[in-house]
């Protein structure tokens, strides 16, 4: 079986999907993906489907699946390079992805995460107690 590569690049994983998504390779990313969250550590990661021609429901919900497994991991995830033809059938098969945001490439990716690490630390300072947060207010 085919699996899918996941390389680790800074604070960020990067998943880019350059096979056709058959149901056991999505099933195996999702576990490989989750284990390499918990053994690396990483605040983020990037899903590259600018390969993918078609999503089918299952792959859809497995992408799903994989996001909400990796916010609990304390990873936030973006898929990017999405095709309009991928995003319609998304669309019509009810998929709204739900707590995944999207780019239109790596690079827009990378810059979304980072402003979310921007704004972690703003949240906590290093001169504060372990578990305190500092509130700012804009």
């Amino acid at each position: 079986m085919e699996r899918v590569p996941v390389l680790k690049i800074g604070d960020i994983l990067l998943v880019s999907i350059q096979i056709d998504m058959e149901d056991q390779v999505a099933l195996q990313l999702q576990e490989d993906l989750a284990e390499r969250i918990v053994a690396t550590g990483v605040h983020g990661v990037i899903i590259d489907i600018s390969a993918l021609d078609i999503v089918d429901s299952f792959v859809g919900r497995t992408i799903a699946t994989i996001a909400s497994v990796s916010r609990v991991l304390d990873a936030e995830t973006v898929v990017v390079g999405m095709r309009p033809a991928v995003a319609i059938t998304l669309v019509e098969l009810g998929l709204s992805l739900p707590g995944i945001r999207t780019a239109l490439n790596v690079e827009l990716g990378i810059e979304m995460l980072g402003r979310r690490a921007d704004r972690d630390d703003e949240l906590f300072d290093d001169d504060d107690e372990p578990g305190q947060a500092v509130v700012t207010t804009p």
